[in-house]
């Protein structure tokens, strides 16, 4: 039976999100064995603390949602979640300078981005609810160049989510040299599984803990 629970980043990045909401969102990880918890940067300390003696890694978003904020103020977020506690990196892209063909800049920002945290697991969030298909191959393969560990679809706060047309792109833009994670409306068992068949290798969702009941039913 496939361990769907590993591949669970369990999220919560609502902006009315409390520190009793992060500290639930702990629990539920620990209790469901999930790869991570996924929290604004913000929260990575109180996540960290709150999952001290488990498996359960501590992912954090920056530039998050908008993607529209200077490299420097990216690069200074990412380092202090790092600092925190921290072991992944979910950064969203400069959507902007990517439909303004401003390609070079897109990939220098990852770039400068995976540079300040080493060795920890980079992912590129493009937010293909606002890309035409070829931004979206292009946004992929920057993402490549620039020694991402993974593409990811979506915040989950743009005006669509995943779509499984959308991960083929990624997949045959990165050709295996970057991992994949959708994220976006991902609420029940079918449709984690589908993306899971699709070669996805992480999942980003608020609904892990009902997902993986389903499966235990």
């Amino acid at each position: 039976m496939i361990e769907i629970n590993k591949y669970i980043d369990h999220t919560i990045l609502k902006a009315t999100a409390t520190e009793e909401d992060i500290i639930q969102l702990c629990k539920e990880a620990v209790e469901y064995d999930f790869f991570s918890v996924c929290v604004n940067s913000g929260y990575v300390s109180l996540a960290k603390k709150n999952l001290s003696g488990s498996n359960v890694k501590v992912c954090t978003v920056v530039g998050f949602p908008l993607g529209a904020m200077s490299t420097a103020a990216k690069v200074f977020e990412a380092t202090k979640a790092l600092e925190d506690g921290a072991e992944e990196v979910d950064m969203v892209i400069n959507i902007g300078e990517l439909k303004s063909k401003n390609f070079q800049k897109v990939e220098e920002e990852i770039a400068e981005i995976k540079k300040a945290i080493g060795d920890k697991v980079l992912k590129v969030i493009i937010e293909t609810c606002y890309l035409t298909p070829e931004e979206i191959v292009e946004a992929s393969e920057l993402a490549v160049k620039a020694k991402a560990d993974f593409v990811k679809t979506s915040t989950g706060f743009g005006n669509d989510g995943a779509r499984l047309e959308n991960i083929e792109l990624m997949k045959n833009a990165v050709i295996g040299q970057a991992k994949l994670k959708a994220s976006g409306g991902i609420k029940n068992l079918d449709t984690a599984l589908s993306y899971i068949e699709a070669g996805v290798e992480r999942i980003g969702t608020s609904s892990g803990v009902s997902i993986v009941n389903e499966l235990n039913k």
